[in-house]
């Protein structure tokens, strides 16, 4: 709903222009002109990736998670107004020497996360919380003893875990058969696992437990045949790895 409602534009530099051109799209799709910021580079500027390539500009969707009356006026400050959604408007390519010019080929680029779409819906404060996660954080306090939101440190741990064991499944799951190695994709494989054991430690676990807590993300994703038939590789790989 529009009265709950927000965006950002950004709002111009040396390097780039102040982007009026989706401003006017916004306002043109009833957002109204006190629910729009023009924000600087560090708020609303994705890229490059490295040091140079491609990048530009983002227009930036908030919603109002609080059931009072959403403020007239969007202040980006007010923490109840969470970020849903990120539209990079790629234009520019940064080039060696600093300077951003402008791409033949331009697109967008659009971010929106699942988990906290979910959480806003279920009003919740913590992506952690939905149904998404909760079956796999379940499963850690099981294996570590450890209550999550109890202390940050063990909460923080937990979320790591379940959020890199569930990157490696679906990894280990893809029918290309990647396994955990020193180089490219394997690699990348690798320091996930390895991160989700050293959390594992901090919590005081023991035991080997990275399958186990694979095994609690699988019913999440009925529809991911591939995980569903390569769940063995999957629970071998990281107790190999472990």
């Amino acid at each position: 709903p529009l009265e709950k409602y927000a965006v950002t534009c950004f709002l111009g530099d040396k390097d780039a222009p102040k982007d009026e051109e989706t401003a006017k799209v916004w306002l043109s799709l009833g957002i109204p002109k006190e629910r729009l910021a023009f924000l600087p580079k560090k708020d609303n500027w994705w890229g490059p990736a490295g040091e140079t390539g491609p990048c530009g500009p983002c227009t930036e969707m908030f919603y109002w998670k609080s059931d009072k009356p959403a403020q007239k006026k969007f202040n980006p400050e007010d923490k109840n107004w969470v970020e849903i959604g990120n539209d990079v408007l790629m234009e520019y390519e940064k080039t060696k020497s600093g300077d951003y010019k402008g791409l033949s080929q331009k697109n967008i680029d659009f971010g929106g996360g699942v988990e906290r779409t979910l959480a806003i819906l279920n009003k919740y404060n913590d992506n952690y919380l939905t149904s998404i996660f909760q079956p796999t954080i379940a499963e850690i306090e099981k294996i570590s003893g450890k209550k999550y939101g109890k202390n940050k440190e063990d909460t923080r741990a937990m979320r790591i875990i379940a959020d890199h064991i569930r990157a490696a499944a679906f990894i280990l799951g893809d029918e290309k058969g990647i396994k955990p190695s020193n180089i490219g994709q394997g690699y990348v494989l690798r320091r996930l696992i390895r991160r989700a054991i050293r959390y594992g430690k901090l919590l005081g676990i023991e035991e080997n437990f990275t399958s186990k807590v694979a095994k609690a993300i699988l019913p999440v994703y009925p529809d991911y045949q591939e995980l569903h038939r390569n769940h063995k590789f999957i629970e071998e790989q990281l107790d190999e790895e472990e």
